[in-house]
């Protein structure tokens, strides 16, 4: 399973925007981006005019590294969207909420989505009674996500029961049960992820 390795704080300051890739640190004085708040790499203080399609371009790359997605699955994922009915951007990006690693980060249960995604990996959690540990694996309404009766009992999910979880409204949670409940497909003014969907679909429109 192909994935990005190098460094997470890298992505940050390329994109000049906080995406939140490492949890706890991003909110605090450790992060990079509040250190070094210009993009990676001997040129970059340098200021350059940014044409259309590095607009675009840009938009794309930060898409994929908000949800932890490199290119090949990012684009397949869009050409499903681009069959759905409806609007393709929207569709791009109600599919990349309800991924596994993703439902499983916004109910609360890892810190991360990459966090998410290695819990999620490692078998941690239940849909609907089964074992699930396909992180692009897509959670459907009406699906309950639950953290298995072993894993209940490791410390990192111990924290989460004396927690106060904030989820979308498209999410309910039950954190004394460590399950929670993909009520309905989100809505576009759902999903606060800050993305200009309609660069993307103008870049792979070309």
């Amino acid at each position: 399973m192909a994935r990005y390795t190098d460094a997470s704080c890298r992505l940050c300051r390329r994109e000049s925007q906080k995406l939140f890739l490492k949890g706890e640190r991003c909110y605090s004085t450790k992060c990079a981006l509040e250190k070094r708040n210009f993009p990676p790499g001997q040129h970059g203080l340098s200021r350059k005019k940014t044409s259309d399609y590095g607009l675009q371009l840009r938009e794309k790359q930060k898409a994929k590294r908000f949800y932890g997605i490199l290119e090949t699955q990012f684009r397949n994922t869009f050409d499903k969207a681009a069959r759905k009915k409806g609007i393709t951007g929207d569709n791009l990006l109600i599919m990349l909420e309800t991924r596994m690693d993703n439902v499983v980060f916004r109910m609360g249960f890892a810190s991360s989505r990459k966090e998410a995604r290695q819990l999620v990996t490692h078998g941690h959690f239940l849909v609907n009674g089964k074992k699930l540990d396909i992180p692009s694996a897509e959670v459907k309404p009406g699906s309950v996500v639950k953290v298995k009766e072993k894993s209940q009992s490791s410390p990192k999910f111990k924290e989460i029961k004396d927690m106060s979880i904030s989820v979308p409204a498209w999410i309910s949670v039950d954190p004394e049960k460590l399950e929670g409940k993909v009520l309905a497909l989100p809505r576009r003014e759902e999903i606060d992820t800050p993305v200009s969907e309609h660069l993307i679909v103008e870049l792979y429109s070309k």
